[in-house]
């Protein structure tokens, strides 16, 4: 099930933003093999197997591809796959005999996939680094944060997932189209920082039309105007209010019962600072619940600023259902959404176990050569 269903995938472990990707496909549909290491490194927080939700909908099997069975093995997978992901530094996978040239020369309709943070070349490529860091040199994280403050991490959402794991799957699904076409593979180069880069377009624009500054908390969308922020409530809890448009301006206030003829005027940035003093006061007045009886579902752009927990709990987001239980683990469900081709809610994480290598591998390889894997001690 899943517009992806019949597409297979190879996905070299790695850690962030390429397992994010592989999730996004296996969400969609396709059957997604992990390659991982026989001894995974700990890396980033540790927790339970159940509770690292990067790894649900596939199946993994251990191999040290350093050694020639192995690496032969995970060629022979790349014949039958539609695509590779692979997250590692510039030329790891060349040296390991699994970069483009070789698993290109198994199957010349391969879409190779590689995430990194810099890019394949520049004169930063080898060097390590984080999301924070990527997506710093792209001016992103400049940008983040309320006047006279640091900037703001944005968790890892903007420059991992968004910039990164986002870009790689349409990178991905853009050449597997193109596959139809030419009957050719190809390499797709995903860099964080690229990403990132382009996902600033706009305000790149607007930059440009002298229409943004570089100084934080002093723009429309950054916490600058009054009518784009948070705002905290009676009960200690905080709503957001985005109402741009003036019709809506306009809403908001008569709903809050001020008279719009009063109030100053919506594009007198000088004045920006009495009129959040205002609203900051009316908000202060009630609980976050009660804003949200008089202003949610209505033309005011208003939405409570929930928890996680909250989340999941709210009415909208149970109607839609939103979010899903997998193996007692609350987690987001597939998006988006498809008329006809509906995914199938994903299994959990898989442990790596040697049944489970054979399991991952049936529906790639015949009966027969998984026995003989498993024989040799490939499989281990």
């Amino acid at each position: 099930m899943g517009p992806l269903a019949g597409r297979r995938i190879v996905e070299l472990a790695g850690i962030g933003p390429a397992p994010m990707c592989c999730m996004l496909l296996a969400d969609l549909g396709a059957t997604v093999l992990r390659i991982d290491r026989p001894d995974p490194p700990e890396l980033g927080v540790q927790r339970p197997l159940k509770y690292n939700l990067l790894l649900r909908g596939r199946h993994s099997l251990a191999l040290n591809v350093k050694r020639p069975e192995a690496r032969d093995l995970v060629l022979e997978l790349v014949q039958g796959a539609d695509a590779l992901v692979e997250g590692f530094r510039p030329g790891v996978t060349e040296r390991l005999g699994l970069g483009p040239a070789e698993c290109l020369a198994r199957n010349p309709r391969l879409v190779y996939g590689r995430m990194t943070g810099w890019g394949q070349d520049g004169p930063l490529a080898q060097a390590a680094g984080h999301d924070l860091n990527y997506i710093a040199l792209t001016g992103a994280l400049h940008a983040i944060g309320r006047a006279g403050q640091p900037p703001s991490p944005p968790l890892n959402i903007l420059g991992d997932y968004a910039g990164g794991s986002l870009y790689l799957a349409i990178g991905l699904l853009s050449a597997m189209l193109e596959v139809n076409t030419s009957g050719k593979g190809q390499v797709i180069d995903a860099a964080i920082v690229d990403g990132t880069a382009h996902l600033m377009t706009a305000f790149h624009g607007l930059q440009a039309a002298g229409l943004w500054r570089d100084e934080r908390g002093s723009n429309f969308m950054d916490s600058g105007a009054y009518f784009y922020d948070s705002y905290e409530c009676a009960d200690g809890h905080y709503v957001s209010i985005a109402p741009i448009e003036s019709r809506f301006h306009t809403e908001l206030l008569q709903r809050l019962g001020i008279n719009p003829a009063s109030f100053p005027p919506q594009d007198d940035r000088t004045r920006w600072p009495e009129a959040r003093e205002r609203l900051a006061a009316e908000f202060r007045s009630r609980t976050r619940d009660e804003w949200c009886q008089m202003l949610e579902g209505s033309d005011a752009c208003f939405a409570p600023i929930l928890t996680l927990d909250e989340a999941r709990q709210h009415p909208h987001m149970q109607a839609r259902g939103t979010y899903q239980e997998v193996a007692g683990v609350p987690q987001p469900t597939a998006a988006p959404r498809f008329s006809r081709t509906v995914p199938e809610p994903p299994i959990p994480p898989q442990p790596i176990t040697a049944a489970g290598a054979e399991a991952a591998l049936e529906g790639w390889l015949s009966q027969e050569r998984i026995a003989a894997l498993r024989s040799s001690g490939v499989l281990g």
